[in-house]
């Protein structure tokens, strides 16, 4: 519900949106869903941009979605022209878009900021898309049109289009002629936000998102607790809380996806690890070679050994946080959203998370009775 892609209707391939299940005289849902793709019986409406709809079977639009997409779920899609032009507030001003060298040279700034493209598909579709995008999939096209439109001098497009056209039949060559949508996977819209992903459900009439928020959620709570006096962040920030001092804010977010198996939704809330100062501990965490691997496989197929394997869930939330780290909370903290918040376990995204759950893993394993060998510490015998 609610993926979009193309469909071939006779005249051309033109994009549609899933919009309903379809219903037989009797009201009940056409079709019923099967493991088997190709036996899913199921139907459902598409509505086109002409306001026309069609029904279509589950299978047919799956197979139309996946041979849309790439390995990793991303829609491309080829454009047929650029038909407008906008900047906002952050595009640097004429003024301001030269440095100046320490041989007292003025050079342009290279810098792509604030400038969007309104861009019609073939498909019949049209979107704005940042100005760094397009110049990566269509930068002949981009540079002839800043040209047409006297925009050229403008900071964003100074700095190269000049020699784009010079080198015209180079670029050519060696660019790839396709804008890949980042704001799909599989035909269905991934949001950005917490509160973009309850509006797409509302839109939808389901509860996809939502349902893979509770279950991130309830699972990622246990990495962190509200601070226990009544300071603000903004308090915090200002040194007030003796007891904070040297420990470092961070961002934390929601990263949203689709798997491509059954087009279920998954989040996973992990911190910006990137703008933290590096431990002073090490933080490489090492994993089990391949040629290990091989050799463990060989002695089970001689000996005629079961192989078993599992998976840990959350696996980096076993291990606790190594780093003084706090965020000011946001929707996934629910009654403590604005608060500040300790971080307490190893979340996704900070530097020393792989390791602090290597070191846990290592220490549960030698409680177990298992030893590590000299050759590969990450196998362990007993």
């Amino acid at each position: 519900m609610g993926a979009e892609l193309s469909i071939n209707r006779g005249d051309g391939e033109i994009r549609g949106r899933v919009v309903k299940r379809a219903r037989g005289n009797n009201g009940e849902f056409i079709g019923r869903l099967h493991n088997n793709p190709l036996m899913d019986s199921r139907e459902y409406w598409i509505e086109f941009p002409d306001g026309d709809e069609e029904k279509y079977a589950a299978n047919v639009i799956a197979e139309n979605l996946y041979s849309q997409v790439d390995s990793e779920g991303r829609q491309y899609a080829v454009m047929k022209e650029i038909v407008d032009h906008r900047s906002n507030a952050t595009a640097i001003s004429k003024d301001d878009g030269f440095v100046i060298s320490s041989g007292g040279n003025r050079t342009a700034k290279k810098t792509t900021r604030g400038w969007e493209l309104c861009v019609e598909w073939k498909d019949g579709t049209s979107d704005w898309v940042k100005l760094k995008d397009l110049k990566d999939s269509n930068p002949v096209e981009l540079a002839e049109y800043a040209v047409a439109n006297l925009i050229v001098d403008e900071p964003a497009f100074k700095w190269w289009v000049p020699l784009t056209l010079k080198k015209r039949n180079r670029v050519i060559a060696k660019v790839k002629s396709k804008y890949w949508r980042t704001t799909h996977k599989f035909g269905i819209r991934v949001p950005k936000s917490i509160d973009e992903a309850y509006r797409i459900d509302e839109e939808n009439g389901n509860s996809y998102w939502a349902d893979a928020l509770k279950k991130e959620i309830s699972k990622v709570s246990v990495a962190w607790e509200a601070y226990d006096k009544s300071l603000t962040p903004e308090e915090v920030r200002a040194g007030k809380a003796l007891d904070l001092i040297g420990f470092q804010e961070i961002g934390c977010h929601m990263i949203f996806d689709v798997k491509m198996s059954d087009l279920s939704r998954k989040c996973r809330f992990v911190a910006g690890g990137h703008t933290t100062e590096a431990p002073a501990s090490l933080t490489y965490s090492s994993v089990v070679s391949r040629d290990s691997m091989r050799i463990a496989f060989l002695i089970a197929a001689l000996n005629n050994l079961d192989v078993q394997a599992c998976d840990v869930t959350n696996a980096y939330l076993n291990a606790p946080c190594r780093e003084k780290i706090w965020f000011e909370g946001g929707a996934e903290c629910g009654e403590d959203r604005g608060k500040v918040m300790i971080i307490k376990r190893a979340l996704y995204g900070l530097r020393s998370s792989g390791d602090a759950w290597r070191i846990m893993l290592a220490q549960t394993i030698e409680k177990m009775g298992f030893t590590s060998t000299a050759v590969d510490p990450n196998v362990w015998r007993r």
